[in-house]
């Protein structure tokens, strides 16, 4: 036997192990709830043998039968509140066996090498992450949003889709291998026992604290909550420890399977997730807050690590991974799970509705430019100048006062900026707004939201909402960033009316850049040196650094400025 193998069996009998301590953990609490019942037996079988008679042991009996009843219920309440709870189940995309057969292929070929059961259904996840998940528990076979995945006993593969268009084909089925070698553990009765008694307890827990329910219905959850926390806190430490030994045995097993092609593509895993982060919290959300979703964030997932590698360097021998197969071709409409999957990282990391509708539709990036960052800038530059006329701010002295310029913006704020100044007044005031607006935005996952706005291959829907099995929490799940200050959206909103009389007077244009979202194009080059300048006239009411930027690119502050 070797090694690998001698380190699998240990990591899988250790993981055996921690799974028999569970269940052990989950008898003792059955033993202590019929541990009432067994004395009241006892005791009722002596009093029909003649012993321990009279009436003080009369009493007891009673008593006993009496307390013995009360635990019965209460451990039947508490038994039925796990067994129905649902378990959380990821947000993902499911992704049918006619829509990627060849995916398919490839993934049962690797359960097969790997010697393990192969993996009931594939779905795809916003993020660069891979993993196996459980959906056999019954309360996922019904009501809204049942995944039809739940009737395989096998866990659901579920792939990060940035992995799809960034890897080739043999680097993808190299990082799945650990991933897939993890179903041989998942199918063992104990384990599997195991874990949906955690999962179960997770559950009930989590249905405990939902809000919402009366008094009668809350009051025996709650209980049957704390009853699930304390089994669940016995259980923390061996459940940790039997995943992580399930997680190195299966680790250990891949080893068999291109581990030599699977060092590199680790390489590319962590590019791919620098170059996903990127794109999502410079180019991605910009476009949520202007009620734009781009609809194909995986392929630019591509574009921004092209540009990342030619910045930095960091992607060796890209030209030559190019000539290689991508694994999105494994897909017969990569386009259409792109669309999927851009939507739903949409609602999970910025909230937004389910489907398109009003205010809320698909972009291209050829049109993110135009659609995205130039409406962007308008609509932050009408929002400055609706707080200016709020505070009773005159318009610039040599302008029309019927017309909104730069120059009534500059003004205003080198008349004295820092704490206590105009600046802070306008910051404060814009913050405001934004909290508005944003407040009595349509959408959000309620109401607003609009039809499917993706179809064909069952690549999911609105009317197949895998975020229903989360239950009625607010979205976003993962935000992105913590809410801006207003200092700092005064200074976006400053900026983008510099942008925008940089447009309309000095012959620039919007434009994108793959690594830090909307960019201003003077002559066709991005000009990436406006931050400083507008800080210093927020921040210290100081004026020059940006006369000085404004006359090197040729705008006039005194001119009108188109606003939306």
């Amino acid at each position: 036997m070797s090694g690998i193998d001698v380190g699998e069996e240990l990591g899988a009998r250790a993981a055996q192990a921690r799974a028999l301590a569970l269940l052990r953990i989950r008898s003792r609490a059955l033993a202590v709830a019929i541990l009432p019942t067994a004395v009241a037996v006892v005791l009722f079988a002596a009093d029909a043998q003649g012993h321990l008679a009279g009436p003080a042991w009369d009493a007891v009996r009673w008593t006993a039968l009496g307390v013995a009843v009360v635990v019965l219920l209460v451990t039947v309440l508490v038994a039925v509140s796990v067994a129905r709870a649902r378990p959380a189940m990821s947000p993902t995309v499911p992704v049918p066996e006619e829509g990627a057969p060849d995916l398919y292929r490839l993934v049962r070929d690797l359960a097969d090498r790997l010697d393990v059961p192969a993996p009931s259904a594939i779905a795809l996840t916003p993020d660069c992450d891979s993993w196996l998940e459980d959906r056999t528990h019954r309360a996922l076979r019904r009501g809204p949003g049942a995944s039809v995945e739940a009737a395989d006993t096998a866990p659901v593969l579920v792939i990060g889709s940035p992995f799809l268009w960034w890897m080739r084909v043999a680097e993808l089925r190299a990082v799945l291998a650990p991933v897939v070698a993890g179903t041989g553990p998942s199918a063992h009765p104990d384990i599997a026992a195991a874990r949906r008694f955690v999962r179960g307890l997770d559950a009930a827990i989590a249905d405990a604290a939902a809000s919402g329910r009366g008094p009668v219905r809350g009051a025996p959850l709650a209980f049957a909550g704390w009853v699930a926390r304390l089994l669940l806190r016995a259980c923390r430490g061996h459940a940790a420890e039997m995943e992580r030994c399930v997680a190195a045995a299966a680790s250990m097993r891949a080893q068999t399977v291109d581990y030599g092609l699977r060092i590199a593509a680790q390489e590319q895993v962590g590019l791919a997730y620098a170059g996903w982060d990127r794109l999502l919290t410079r180019v991605a959300l910009p476009a949520w807050r202007m009620g734009r979703w781009p609809s194909r964030l995986d392929a630019g997932v591509v574009s921004a690590l092209t540009e990342l590698s030619r910045r930095d360097r960091l992607a060796d021998g890209f030209a030559l991974r190019l000539g290689e197969r991508p694994a999105c071709d494994l897909l017969e409409e990569p386009g259409v799970a792109d669309e999927a999957a851009s939507l739903l990282a949409a609602r999970l990391f910025h909230g937004g509705p389910a489907g398109s509708g009003p205010g809320w539709a698909p972009v291209d990036w050829q049109q993110y430019p135009d659609e995205v960052v130039d409406r962007k800038w308008r609509s932050e530059a009408a929002r400055l100048h609706r707080v200016l006329d709020t505070l009773g701010v005159p318009r610039a002295a040599a302008a029309d006062p019927a017309v909104p310029t730069l120059a009534r913006v500059m003004e205003h704020l080198s008349g004295g900026g820092g704490p206590g100044g105009p600046g802070e007044a306008l910051a404060a005031g814009i913050g405001a707004a934004v909290a508005r607006e944003e407040a009595a935005a349509p959408g959000h996952g309620g109401p607003g939201a609009g039809g499917s706005a993706h179809g064909g291959q069952g690549y999911g829907g609105a009317a197949d909402d895998p975020l229903d099995l989360w239950g009625p929490g607010p979205l976003p799940l993962f935000p992105l960033q913590p809410p801006r200050t207003g200092t700092e959206l005064l200074a976006d909103h400053v900026a983008a009316m510099v942008c925008c009389a940089a447009v309309d007077t000095a012959g620039a244009a919007p434009g994108l850049d793959w690594l830090d979202g909307p960019a201003l194009l003077v002559g066709g080059e991005r000009r990436a040196d406006l931050a400083a300048p507008v800080l210093s006239l927020v921040e210290d009411g100081d004026p020059d650094p940006l006369l000085s930027w404004l006359a090197e690119v040729g705008v006039r502050s005194d001119k009108p400025v188109r606003l939306v």
